[in-house]
């Protein structure tokens, strides 16, 4: 019989985890991955069942190589504190494996929720998406070093997608919006500063604007109204900001990399379809 391993990566995620876990509860295992918890992350995992593996990681990639590694599972369902899997998607998951099929690994649909509202268009530009592949069996994926939207690898061929959508809860406000554009461009920051990466202010700032009309023409942001104008503007000051901090934030990095002779090309991640 297949068994399925769900694992979830939390840092500080006492009042989302308890309502991530119990919808995993079909799984046969449930890992949590904590990563420098101070607050009772840990003691909720345990209390609803789940084995803890308690470190400090401070790249996204190593976190999810500790989570997946430790999976026992023929099949891994990779799901983050703030996202929560339905009714409808935990009988989808369950037929799918209960029959033979080809395929290594399958894309969930994304329903991405600011506060209370649902947002389905607009997402991309390393800022969002509407779409993941966190179905598979385990040791088809690998991760990268990045701190943040870390490259990923698959080996094997893709499934038929999946129809039933995951819940992601990705942010409660635009200070939470604008919260995540500073972590996330900070961190890429810290990336290129440290691989000796230098790229151009203005050849970013001109990739924000493919950017924003990517997310808010292509992807139809503009059906969101003024959060599709916000999430836009995020995907489109990313690559500007994240540069822009590494020169002044990290230019010790930069140059000890520089010194080092390392310049490291940075691979486009594999990106959700959605992410």
């Amino acid at each position: 019989m297949v068994k399925l391993s769900a694992f979830v990566c939390a840092h500080n995620e006492e009042k989302r985890l308890a309502a991530c876990l119990e919808r995993l509860s079909f799984c046969d295992e449930i890992i949590v991955v904590a990563d420098r918890c101070t607050d009772r992350t840990e003691a909720v995992a345990r209390e609803m069942g789940a084995r803890v593996l308690s470190g400090i990681f401070p790249l996204e990639g190593d976190r999810r190589t500790v989570g997946a590694a430790a999976c026992l599972g023929d099949w891994i369902l990779e799901i983050d504190a703030d996202e929560e899997v339905g009714p409808a998607l935990v009988a989808e998951i369950k037929e799918l494996l209960s029959k033979p099929h080809q395929g290594d690994w399958f894309t969930l649909p994304v329903d991405n929720y600011i506060g209370e509202r649902l947002v389905r268009h607009g997402w991309g530009g390393s800022f969002g998406t509407s779409a993941v592949r966190r179905l598979y069996r385990r040791g088809v994926k690998a991760w990268g070093q990045e701190r943040v939207h870390p490259t990923v690898r698959f080996i094997g061929t893709g499934g038929v997608p999946l129809i039933n959508p995951l819940r992601h809860k990705v942010d409660e406000d635009i200070s939470d919006m604008l919260n995540r554009l500073d972590r996330y461009s900070r961190l890429r920051a810290q990336d290129l500063a440290e691989r000796g990466v230098q790229q151009s202010l203005w050849s970013n700032a001109f990739r924000g604007v493919r950017r924003f009309y990517k997310c808010y023409v292509s992807r139809k942001g503009y059906r969101e109204g003024n959060w599709g104008v916000m999430i836009a503007l995020c995907a489109a000051i990313y690559p500007f900001l994240s540069v822009l901090r590494s020169r002044l934030e990290f230019a010790d990095l930069a140059r000890k990399a520089a010194l080092g002779g390392a310049v490291l090309p940075l691979t486009p991640p594999d990106r959700r379809a959605r992410a």
